[in-house]
């Protein structure tokens, strides 16, 4: 092949690049795309990272969050539950919307509801921003999958969210300590 000839092959390549390009492009939806990477910043072993499922990320939208409490989360049974919400996200909470489940945690082909309501005193505590839940029987450390639930509107800032847990457990002597933290994502756009 002559090198006049591998030029003009090149440049019909390179014309169909550019002509195909936007066509190709057009179909991808960018909003759509996910990060497969996850980071946290000052990553130690203090940290425990719990899992969470929430309905919807977009801002200013209403949401369901399920901040699980799996077996594998409990070592003992908990007397009291502890979490500590960041102030965009504690500002709209109310109450009656915080409840306490035995959960089914969802995949591909079933959806993460609630099993059991756990009748619980639920208290907001503004000074510290955390949210105090007693439940009327402590939660065992079975094999079952728990939820805390919160029913709230998104805030309207985009980025992560943590939400730190703490639980005091239910033996002869009753020891509070961390049981781990949810980091909550929330879309910008």
């Amino acid at each position: 092949m002559s090198s006049t000839n591998i030029k003009h092959a090149l440049l019909k390549n390179f014309l169909k690049c550019i002509v195909l390009s936007p066509f190709a492009i057009s179909f991808i939806n960018l909003n759509t795309l996910k990060s497969g990477i996850e980071f946290q910043w000052e990553n130690s072993d203090n940290f425990k990272k719990l899992n969470w499922y929430q309905r919807d990320n977009k801002k200013m939208a209403k949401n369901t969050v399920f901040l699980f409490l799996r077996k594998s989360d409990r070592k003992t049974g908990l007397l009291k539950v502890d979490v500590k919400v960041p102030k965009p996200f504690f500002k709209k909470i109310k109450e009656e919307k915080v409840n306490l489940c035995q959960v089914e945690i969802g995949g591909f082909t079933k959806q993460t509801r609630c099993l059991v309501n756990i009748p619980a005193d639920i208290e907001l505590n503004k000074e510290k921003n955390m949210i105090n839940i007693f439940p009327s029987s402590p939660i065992p450390s079975n094999k079952d999958n728990y939820a805390i639930v919160l029913k709230v509107t998104n805030p309207n800032r985009g980025g992560l969210y943590q939400f730190h847990s703490f639980g005091q457990s239910s033996g002869n002597i009753p020891v509070s300590f961390y049981l781990g933290s949810w980091t909550l994502k929330m879309q910008s756009q």
